[in-house]
């Protein structure tokens, strides 16, 4: 599964490996769609710029970047990766199911399909709100810091409560149902 969780995107340059590890295509080729949903309150909003330079920054095109705001259904299919910003995790959820944007982002992931969850953007994956998208069965806690979050290493999520992830850390997800956490 190709799906990374992060605080704060591609934050520093492990997280970027991690994710340019993963890819198959060379970034200059790719398509990304750019879901900035969750910024609905100012802080938010003012961190979206920093969230499409991580596209850029990675290689990916400008022009090969569209932005989605999830107000009618589309075909998420011809993009190589989608990027979930952070913001009001609620508020993104309830687009996201409203529109049946879940169904076609679990179809997504199970075809191989790249997602990058950034604060809210990975919260909607976890059991922290009602009918969340299922791919955490625990708490997700972002932004914590470094004193208080998980350290290093793989994951039996099913044994925790709650994974603390800070804001230089990213999750990946395993074939053997965990999660490894890096940084």
């Amino acid at each position: 599964m190709k799906v990374l969780l992060t605080s704060c995107g591609f934050e520093t340059e492990e997280i970027k490996n991690v994710f340019m590890d993963i890819l198959t295509k060379d970034t200059s080729e790719m398509r990304a769609l750019f879901i900035p949903t969750a910024a609905v309150f100012p802080d938010a909003i003012e961190v979206l710029p920093l969230c499409m330079k991580d596209l850029l920054d990675v290689g990916i095109k400008k022009e090969n970047i569209s932005v989605y705001d999830m107000h009618k259904i589309m075909d998420i299919s011809e993009f190589h990766m989608i990027y979930l910003c952070g913001g009001d995790p609620q508020y993104l959820l309830n687009r996201v199911n409203e529109i049946g944007f879940d169904k076609k982002l679990h179809k997504y992931i199970a075809e191989d399909g790249i997602v990058v969850g950034v604060s809210a953007g990975s919260i909607i994956f976890a059991n922290n709100l009602e009918d969340n998208l299922g791919l955490l069965p625990c708490r997700l806690d972002v932004h914590c810091d470094k004193d208080n979050c998980e350290k290093s290493g793989k994951y039996n999520v099913t044994e925790k409560g709650c994974i603390r992830l800070g804001n230089e850390q990213v999750i990946t997800f395993n074939e053997d149902n965990t999660i490894t956490i890096i940084g």
